[in-house]
């Protein structure tokens, strides 16, 4: 340490010689170059002295020119002349031997091209010429610093948009696939690899297809070095959002299976952190049929610290699956949840019935949507299982003379979903005419109509609690590929292949009794596919022997003349049942069954002592976006298993859900809230405060989700927020007085008079002044409640209340307590002027005569600058006009100074406010 003075006098001197007598470590508005501007020391005009100091023997004078070089362009960038001689000197001074002057250099280039571009119009010409070229030197210099310097400050340029993209083609991608080829040095190679991935997310997505994409998937596979595998690996999601979806699929989930696979475990355990961000650039497909096999075997990996990884990233993983059409709820850019009206999609997917043709052949857009008025909807993601190219919806029908357009692909693995669809039978089975689907009329055999009125026909379907998504997409996308539908039903022999079997459903019913009791979402799925097994049922023992391969629902209206009406309102009926089913099918296959088995296996004490002893947290974590992609209709398949994870004995567990209770309300909805959650957060308000701050932070958010009833019932145990484990927990009481000026809302005025006021007049007499100052807030609150209210007796009850509590408290901090609320008071207009003169004013102008100075100083505050900026106070008519001068004046000639001076104080006038006011009274 002895050294460092020395050192510092040393460098001193040096400053000293150059023109820095004032240059120190206080003076950091001085220029660096100033002495660049003193006369007479070598009689050389400042341009030439900067050349001699630019190009000096000695280091220290080079660096000092390189730190300050954006100084010496806002002194030479008006004349033209000498701005180019600067540039000159820029570039030769670039080339430096010195690595620490080129280091200096090349940290001015990012404030050096900002105020390029703000002060010279032939800033791109600049940029391109001089300044890009020394960035992109720099990336190959031999010294390591110099390299880090720079490959720094291009990420900087791009990030702030300053280099044009004719450098970035020409100029910044060539040299990075120069670095990162394979004959390259390794370790420029790996930098190299860093760079591209850094700035994919910076460039357009046709630059990086088109130049970065090979030379990345080539570098995924490159076996000479691993550490260039593994920045590949852990940048693998920012590739895959920078090029898009189709790219993706195409190129990089091919080399991500391979990463997955690596032999070092480094490269996996990459693979498992980066997981999620692939699957937002995969199509639901890909996502269900390749991503989750891959990711059940990284969750399976013999290596801990890749498993570890693997189910910290399952529930986000998870949470890909979700649809907000399936949901009923979205997020919105802000983070916040939304909900979706089910109930309006539902009726303009369902209640016009089936889409049908037109007389003309060609099925329209409008044929999906309902005759009903409009609804506006939330724009929502695409339906799940459908992409571009190919749908999870089977192809209704097939040619007669050749095989099926588009055949039937699984999309799921093996034992990974309740439900399979048999390559048999038809997707959709039929459903008989009888008591539980109402059949729609139609005016003639060659049109396919709705009612007029949805009221006209008794529907359970209409009648649902949670109704089904709107499947409009998935119905829109199988009638373009099946065609026009008056050329396809005439063909002879047209059959309804892949239709769900008996087994199936009755599969999916069995799964659902155990939970029958307990949800009213599950009821209606059992009600509707209990009608279809029985329909199912009716039509194979209706079935003629002679046909025990013919779809179960097949139709032959090759002749429309020979067809009766009756069968054409039997088979349209049949075909909008149907769809109902497959829905309720699909709603119960969200996501994989490995990948739900995995997650609910994580409250697993056995995982805790395999894989990581945070496991539970990591679950509590995800389980509000496990929820939103499951849907409130399958709450029962994670029911247990946050139930678990809230008596878990590790508070930081318990924490983290109390956290995000308010959340699974929403997704929940109030039903299951009052059923599942309330005892839950009944169970967060007697724990640790740890875990009760986390309730607390959300306490308005849960409240209001429930019922007036159900919510009344936690008026009482609010007082339980104001006892602490630790009384130095402030933070604490303070989120309380704040959350409770939210829940004012919820409650009515005689419910927040027995209740809440008590609380308020605690907070205000609390300890810490942070905690008195909200609480203040919170009285001024309580006050403009009742008085909107109409609730004048309970407002006056208060504010006696007040008065006896503070004005004629006998410490000095709740008189200027009293002082501030009135302040606050006349500040809000949360009283009513009369009654604040009569009962407020009185008792405020008496604390003239306190004898605390800091009570009479928070007293000329409130007159001058809050009672004096009113109107009705200035009013020269007002009669208590007088007596508050009269205060104002006695305070004044008060013998403390500070007293004095803020009664002498002129007030905060809104003029044109007031003087309309005025104007108005007069």
């Amino acid at each position: 340490m002895a050294e460092i003075p020395l050192y510092f006098v040393d460098l001193q001197d040096d400053l000293d010689d150059y023109g820095f007598e004032d240059y120190g470590p206080d003076c950091d508005n001085m220029r660096v170059t100033a002495f660049l501007d003193i006369p007479g020391q070598d009689n050389l005009p400042p341009l030439t002295r900067l050349e001699k100091y630019a190009f000096s023997e000695n280091t220290f004078n080079r660096q000092i020119i390189a730190r300050g070089l954006l100084d010496i362009f806002r002194d030479f960038s008006n004349n033209e002349e000498d701005f180019l001689m600067v540039m000159e000197i820029v570039v030769r001074l670039s080339e430096d031997a010195e690595p620490t002057v080129r280091t200096e250099l090349m940290e001015q280039i990012p404030p050096i091209a900002i105020f390029l571009q703000e002060n010279r119009s032939d800033f791109p010409v600049v940029l391109s010429e001089y300044l890009i070229p020394i960035v992109v030197r720099y990336l190959t210099d031999p010294n390591n610093q110099v390299r880090k310097s720079s490959q720094e400050v291009l990420l900087i340029l791009l990030e702030q948009d300053l280099i044009f993209q004719h450098d970035i083609e020409n100029k910044v991608c060539p040299i990075l696939l120069q670095l990162s080829a394979p004959d390259s040095d390794d370790e420029y190679k790996a930098e190299a690899v860093s760079i591209i991935c850094k700035m994919a997310s910076m460039l357009s997505k046709s630059t990086v297809e088109r130049l970065l994409l090979p030379r990345f998937c080539e570098l995924c596979g490159d076996g000479k070095l691993f550490q260039v595998r593994k920045v590949c690996a852990a940048n693998f999601g920012d590739i895959c959002h920078a090029v898009g979806q189709e790219a993706t699929e195409k190129f990089l989930i091919p080399k991500f299976f391979e990463l997955c696979s690596d032999a070092v475990w480094g490269m996996r355990k990459a693979c498992a952190e980066c997981f999620t961000a692939v699957s937002h650039s995969s199509s639901p497909g890909v996502r269900r049929t390749q991503l989750s096999p891959l990711f059940i075997r990284l969750v399976s990996d013999p290596c801990r610290w890749v498993r570890q990884a693997a189910f910290q990233s399952l529930g986000p993983f998870i949470s890909t699956f979700a649809n907000p059409s399936r949901a009923g709820l979205y997020l919105r850019e802000d983070g916040a949840l939304n909900i979706r009206p089910l109930t309006q999609d539902f009726n303009s997917g369902f209640a016009s019935g089936s889409p049908a043709p037109s007389s003309g052949g060609n099925t329209s857009p409008a044929s999906l949507t309902s005759s009903a008025k409009p609804v506006q909807r939330e724009p929502e993601l695409p339906v799940e299982g459908t992409s571009a190219k190919t749908s999870n919806v089977p192809h209704i029908g097939s040619s007669s003379d050749g095989p099926a357009e588009n055949p039937v692909e699984s999309s799921v693995s093996a034992g990974a979903e309740l439900t399979r669809l048999s390559p048999e039978t038809s997707a959709f089975p039929k459903l008989s005419d009888n008591n539980d689907f109402p059949i729609s009329s139609y005016p003639g055999s060659d049109s396919w109509a709705c009612p007029g009125n949805s009221e006209d026909v008794f529907s359970h379907f209409l009648y649902w609690r949670t109704p089904l998504p709107d499947i409009s997409k998935d119905l829109e996308l199988l009638l373009s590929e099946a065609g026009p539908q008056e050329d396809y039903c005439s063909r002879p022999g047209v059959v309804h292949n892949n239709c769900v079997a008996r087994s199936e459903i009755q599969k999916v019913l069995d799964s659902l009794q155990e939970h029958l009791m307990n949800d009213p979402d599950v009821q209606a799925q059992v009600q509707v596919l209990s009608a279809a097994l029985r329909a199912a049922q009716l039509d194979s023992v209706n079935e003629p022997e002679s046909k025990p391969t013919a779809g179960l629902n097949e139709v032959s209206i090759s002749d429309p003349s020979s067809a009766s009406d009756n069968q054409i309102t039997l088979s349209a009926s049949s075909s909008q049942n149907e769809l109902f089913v497959a829905r309720i099918l699909q709603s119960t296959d969200i996501i994989p069954q490995p990948l739900l088995d995995q997650y609910v296996s994580m409250t697993d004490p056995a995982r805790a002592q395999t894989v990581d002893t945070d496991i539970a947290k990591h679950c509590a974590y995800s389980l509000p976006g496990v929820a939103l992609t499951l849907g409130r209709q399958n709450w029962h398949c994670l029911k247990d298993t946050y139930e678990t994870l809230a008596s878990d004995v590790q508070w930081k567990v318990r924490r983290t859900l109390a956290f995000s209770i308010h959340e699974l309300a929403v997704i929940l909805g109030d039903q299951l809230t009052a059923a599942d959650l309330v005892p839950i957060f009944n169970g967060f308000l007697k724990d640790l405060d740890e875990v009760r701050i986390g309730v607390l932070k959300h306490l308005y958010d849960f409240l209001k989700l429930l019922h007036e009833d159900k919510r009344r019932d936690y008026l009482y145990q609010l007082q339980e927020f104001v006892v602490t484990d630790n009384s130095r927990n402030w933070r604490f009481r303070y989120e309380l007085a704040e959350q409770l000026i939210l829940i004012l809302e919820l409650y009515s005025p005689s419910d927040v008079y027995d209740y809440l006021m008590h609380i308020a007049l605690k907070l205000c007499a609390d300890q810490v002044s942070e905690v008195r100052w909200i609480s203040f807030k919170l009285v001024v609150a309580i006050l403009q409640k009742f008085y909107s209210n109409s609730e004048s007796a309970l407002g006056l009850n208060f504010i006696n209340e007040l008065i006896i509590r503070f004005r004629h408290c006998s410490k000095w901090v709740g008189r200027q307590a009293f002082a501030f609320i009135c302040q606050a008071v006349v500040s809000k207009e949360c009283v009513p002027v009369d009654q604040f003169v009569e009962h407020l004013l009185p008792s405020l102008l008496s604390l003239a005569s306190d004898p605390v100075p800091n009570v009479r100083v928070l007293l000329a505050k409130a007159l001058r600058q809050m009672l004096l900026a009113k109107a009705y106070f200035r009013n020269a008519g007002n009669p208590h006009l007088e007596v508050i001068e009269e205060t104002i004046l006695a305070l004044q000639s008060d013998r403390d100074q500070d007293v004095s001076f803020f009664a002498a104080l002129e007030p905060k006038r809104r003029n044109i406010i007031d003087t309309a006011v005025l104007e108005k009274q007069n």
